[in-house]
């Protein structure tokens, strides 16, 4: 079984990854390797960070012990009435330069949007994954994902992170946070993203 770095210190992201890829892979996240650099998340788009990530996490490894493949997710939020922001932007859109509290981001966005009818507020999360193989020429396959929906008028539920408690997946009438981990894995921008990877090593 291929053992996979996720190129993240986010648990809630990497606890998403390690859940819908199941047992192909043994999974290993950033806390394993505590040294590795902080990789500047400074491109124009989800394919852009996400293969920097990967590009540079692969490159620190070296010839230490490693894992046999690492992988690197960059993903946000894009909403249809403010031109695709918070995008790139998603986890600092509070901010500034740095990561801002999740209540933070989810109320600044309440703002931008609050003359905007139900009918306008539609959105996409996208997901692009970047995955580099250990030991081989150092070709990078990127895999993307996108889960269309809408915002909702104020948070609801407690489950998931970042948005979630705001984006109503199209099908359903409740939020991520309220539809649950199993339901989100199912529908993701994430879960698809990580199918086209799956299915890449059938």
């Amino acid at each position: 079984m291929p053992t996979l770095l996720i190129a993240s210190r986010n648990a809630h992201k990497a606890g998403e990854i390690a859940a819908i890829l199941g047992d192909d892979f043994t999974v290993q996240t950033l806390a394993k390797f505590p040294a590795a650099p902080e990789v500047v998340e400074d491109g124009d788009t989800f394919a852009a960070n996400a293969v920097k990530k990967a590009t540079e996490i692969a490159a620190w490894l070296g010839s230490q012990a490693r894992p046999d493949l690492v992988l690197a997710d960059d993903s946000g939020l894009e909403v249809d009435a403010l031109d695709g922001a918070p995008g790139v932007h998603s986890a600092r859109y509070a901010g500034g330069d740095d990561n801002a509290p999740d209540d933070a981001n989810n109320a600044k966005l309440l703002r931008e949007l609050a003359d905007v009818p139900d009918d306008n507020r539609g959105a996409q999360f996208h997901c692009v994954l970047a995955l580099i193989a250990l030991g081989q020429a150092a070709e990078v396959r990127t895999f993307e994902g996108i889960c269309r929906g809408r915002i909702a008028q104020a948070q609801a539920g407690q489950g998931g992170f970042g948005y979630d408690p705001l984006f109503v997946p199209d099908g359903h009438e409740l939020s991520f946070a309220e539809l649950g981990r199993e339901v989100k894995n199912a529908i993701s921008h994430r879960a698809r993203a990580l199918a086209k990877l799956a299915e890449y090593f059938r």
